[in-house]
This record gives C-alpha cells, structure tokens and sequence, in this order.
C-alpha cells in the first residue's frame, strides 16, 4: 500500500478519497473548506493544514478541483505543491480542465519540482465515484499512466491511455458535450411527456433498453421528473464551465460546434436565474410550464 494526497474533496473527491482509503492505502486529504473533511477522518483519512503537508510524505498526488483557478492556487500558493513537491512523485488530476491550462500547468510545475503529471478526468458521476465504476480518461507518457493504474484501479472500470498530456481532457470535453445536451433533452422530452398528460415518474422505465436509453436518463430522469434536487450529484455550474471549456478550445481551433453553442446559452439561462449551483435535475426549471 502506498501513501497518497488526496487534494480537493467535494462531490466527486470525497468519494474517491474514500474507497482509497478503503483498499488499504494512506490517504492524507486537504480541502479548501475545511468541514467537508469531517466525514472522511471519520472514515480513516487524515486531514492536512495545506497542500505541501498533504504531500510531504505522498508517493502520488490527486487532484479533484472545482476549475483551473482553484488548480492554480493549490499548485503554486506558498503552501501549494510546488513548494514541496519532488521527481518522485506523480500527480493524477481527476478534475476537468481545459486541455492547454492542464499542458501549461503540468510544464510549470515539473520546472518547479519535478513532479510527473497525468491528466485522468474521470465520468460516471457521484454514484460511479462511490462504486468504483468511473471512467477514467488518461493523457501522459506510457510509464507514468502505467504508474497511476495502482490508484485507477480501485476507482474505475476502464482508464484509456488516450495520448500525451491534455488527450483525456480533450475527451472529457467531448463527454461533457454529450451528457450535458442529453440532460437538456431528457428535461424536454419529460415536459413534453407532461403535456401529453403521462406520469413523467414512469416515462424513464419505459424507455429503458431503447437507443434513447442513457445512464443519465436512468439517474436523473426520475429525479427530474419527481423533482428531486438533493442530495446533489452534479452541478450545473460546474457543467457550464466544461461546456464554456469546450466551446473555447473550439474557438481556438477553428471548430465549428453549432449544438454546442445552443447547449452553452440554454445553460447559461440557468445562471441567469440564479440556480446555477444546484443539482443538474433543477434542469427542469428551464420549463416553467413543467415545473
């Protein structure tokens, strides 16, 4: 078993954390708020004061962190990583980040310190992280996403190697892009299902084993159509911000992305009425009339 920092512990690290914890190995957890590492001391975790104490005795580095900005803190604060990292360790960022930011953060950092880095956002959710059945996409040289599958494995049912640096990013985005207009229509077709005058609660299991049948459709439909927010399992902010990702690198590129653009404004409607943190089934309140 090994020693691991586990840095960022909300929705989807906590549950991580803990199934690492779990499988034997000691995990020290550091977290921006405090109180969300109440649960997982209490489950074997140590808690840390800073990212360079998490990391002072580690042998790999996770990061599970909200956006690039918060990365950027925890990396490079005084008591970030670089201020205590070294050549032996690796870092996995498991956050979803913009494929150019993770390559420019990555380089940054081995300057620094040393440290390897492995982009390997992951899907599958809330419920994936707490059964071990996310998906893990992977960029990096072959020895260090060889080196990671020690911690994937216990996290995940498949981690592909998709290329260098920024490669599981780039398809983390692509996923972004589907599941977040598979929301979008699962939310329409419930409300068009409501004015057709049907149970929405039934509409999920009937479409279940169709080509219209999708995890989110089966996780979140029924909460949708039950009007179900709590406990959270995704956020819509935080989907805003893979999408704003997405359409930038396409931007950036060249790309033209017509859906996704459609998808970007529906969703920034939603910060626009101010439910923005909430669980991605308040998708519903888009239609009033279904509310």
């Amino acid at each position: 078993m090994t020693t691991i920092a586990f840095l960022g512990t909300g929705l989807m690290g906590a549950p991580m954390a803990a199934r690492l914890a779990g499988e034997g190995h000691r995990v020290v957890a550091w977290n921006r708020s405090v109180a969300k590492l109440t649960p997982l001391v209490q489950a074997g975790v140590v808690a840390a004061g800073s990212p360079a104490e998490a990391i002072a005795e580690a042998d790999f580095i996770c990061l599970a962190l909200a956006d690039a900005t918060a990365a950027e803190a925890v990396l490079f604060d005084p008591r970030g990583v670089a201020a205590a990292g070294r050549p032996t360790q690796l870092l996995i960022d498991f956050s979803t980040l913009d494929p150019a930011v993770t390559r420019s953060l990555a380089t940054k950092l081995r300057a620094r310190c040393g440290v390897r880095w492995v982009d390997s956002p992951v899907s599958g959710g809330v419920k994936g992280a707490e059964a071990g059945k996310l998906v893990a996409f992977c960029g990096g040289e072959d020895e260090d996403v060889m080196r990671a599958q020690l911690l994937l494995a216990p996290l995940t049912v498949r981690a592909h190697h998709l290329g260098p640096l920024g490669a599981g990013q780039a398809v983390k985005l692509c996923n972004q892009l589907i599941v977040a207009s598979n929301l979008l229509a699962i939310a329409e077709a419930l409300c068009l299902a409501g004015t057709f005058g049907l149970d929405t609660r039934q509409v999920p299991a009937a479409l279940a084993g169709g080509f219209a049948d999708s995890l989110p459709l089966q996780i979140f439909g029924p909460r949708m159509a039950a009007g179900i927010t709590t406990p959270k399992l995704g956020e819509i902010s935080l989907m805003l911000k893979d999408i704003d990702a997405a359409v930038a690198a396409a931007n950036a590129s060249g790309s033209s992305i017509p859906l996704t653009r459609q998808v970007q404004a529906l969703y920034r409607q939603v910060r626009g009425r101010r439910f923005d943190h909430e669980d991605l089934a308040a998708l519903m309140r888009l239609y009033e009339r279904c509310e």
